[in-house]
């Protein structure tokens, strides 16, 4: 059996992504901690944890690697009579607590990877202004939809996202990768491959070139000034 590398919560560090093992299909290494030194590393270098309580921390880069390029969105014809309806108010950072809060809720019956720990962490780094939430708001100001992940340079790496109603999380989806393109992000990372992700246009790649935008990527400032904003469709062409 190979052995996985033990990551001391005293040194900052992480092996090389290409190092993680193909069965499980990604995990690379255990142990450290969730500081937002250690996060921000692992994000950079196209890592991230994945564990239960039960667990130590595990990090893991899969291969290959789910991706949405923001110019590759797919709005269907079903989506975009939803859309030209405007049924729901998009949003970005209004109320990241509820957003994370929700979507480690609506998945404890299958088991949520959002532990109080991560969830505490990413709360962090959302003050740092790293993490960011889009929410989606029906008619009557409840939050219906949402999605949190990370920026960094022209890379947002998504991480969980929820929805209470019928297309609210496709809907947050299509204005998010709408902004992405316009404010010059070359990709978004969405580490798994499930099949709303692929209906919605992700696409799975090799890690190898995965990791090659991502370092091409990630230091590239995009143009945005500000993520507390409020969509509105139609918005620039996608």
């Amino acid at each position: 059996m190979t052995s996985l590398p033990w990551i001391d919560p005293d040194q900052l560090w992480f092996p090389p992504a290409e190092e993680a093992l193909d069965e499980p299909d990604g995990l690379l290494a255990l142990g450290g901690d969730l500081s937002t030194d250690r996060l921000t590393l692992a994000y950079r270098n196209g890592i991230f944890p994945w564990y239960s309580d039960d667990q130590p921390i595990l990090w893991w880069s899969p291969n290959p690697r789910c991706v949405l390029f923001p110019d590759e969105i797919h709005v269907s014809r079903s989506l975009r009579r939803t859309l030209n309806r405007q049924h729901f108010s998009i949003t970005a950072d209004q109320d990241f607590t509820n957003v994370i809060r929700l979507c480690a809720e609506t998945r404890e019956r299958e088991g949520t990877w959002i532990t109080e720990d991560m969830a505490r962490s990413y709360t962090q780094l959302h003050k740092l202004g790293v993490a960011h939430s889009i929410e989606a708001w029906n008619a009557a100001g409840e939050l219906v939809g949402g999605m949190y992940g990370l920026a960094m340079g022209q890379c947002f790496f998504g991480e969980s996202m929820f929805s209470l109603e019928t297309n609210a999380s496709k809907v947050l989806m299509v204005h998010l990768a709408n902004q992405l393109s316009e404010w010059g992000y070359e990709i978004m990372d969405c580490q798994v491959e499930n099949d709303h992700l692929l209906k919605m246009g992700a696409r799975s790649i090799p890690r190898d070139e995965f990791l090659s935008i991502l370092r091409a990527s990630v230091d590239r400032s995009p143009t945005q000034s500000s993520w507390q904003i409020q969509w509105q469709w139609p918005g620039p062409e996608v």
